[in-house]
């Protein structure tokens, strides 16, 4: 008999398709960079955590490179967002309609990615309105793989570690989760799909 009764699922590359590679590549040859120096991977982050505004975001972009538009860093940094497939949006209203595990959102987003997401994606709404809690990083001012957010969302829900199981793409946000004692699917976005969670994992369901 499982012990899981909470699914905590990561959002890019889970839910929503990204093209991680090529938005870097588009960024570098934008700012006609090599790679992001320290100064904009710090910046990035402060975003994600909500640390400062979209607006203050924007603006540290045209000032370190004047001359780009606000609309040239904002289709830059939403070049990552691709699509969400549908088969995903219907996994999750099964799973939220066979109300046998909590399901939580836990991503690393952004406020510019939520609104190109809210833009794009019509069932948005519908997706969100599937978990018992639905965290953005922004939001709560905690990102991934930082131990902290995790401890916020164990203590927000009154969870011990044992009885989660995370899913993310990224092996840094999983291998913090598992430190924790969280059971963790590290997918492969490239050869797996989310709606494969219980036939993949099936030693723990």
């Amino acid at each position: 008999m499982s012990t899981i009764k909470t699914l905590i699922f990561d959002f890019g590359d889970v839910f929503i398709n990204l093209d991680k590679q090529g938005a870097m590549q588009n960024a570098l040859d934008l700012f006609q960079l090599e790679e992001l120096p320290e100064d904009l991977i710090s910046i990035n982050t402060l975003y994600e955590q909500g640390l400062i505004s979209t607006e203050e975001f924007v603006s540290f972009y045209t000032d370190n490179f004047p001359e780009l538009s606000k609309k040239d860093i904002i289709e830059a940094w939403n070049f990552i967002l691709i699509d969400f497939p549908k088969k995903r949006l219907e996994f999750i209203k099964t799973l939220a309609s066979e109300g046998n595990y909590k399901l939580i959102l836990l991503s690393n987003t952004n406020d510019l990615h939520i609104s190109w997401i809210k833009n794009h994606i019509s069932f948005y709404e519908e997706f969100k309105s599937c978990f018992d809690k639905f965290y953005l990083s922004h939001e709560i001012n905690l990102r991934k793989p930082n131990a902290d957010i995790y401890k916020f969302v164990l203590n927000d829900n009154d969870l011990k570690a044992e009885n989660c199981f995370f899913v993310d793409d990224t092996k840094e946000n999983t291998d913090t989760a598992m430190s924790l004692g969280i059971h963790i699917w590290n997918i492969d976005e490239t050869k797996q799909d989310v709606i494969n969670l219980f036939t993949i994992n099936n030693n723990l369901f």
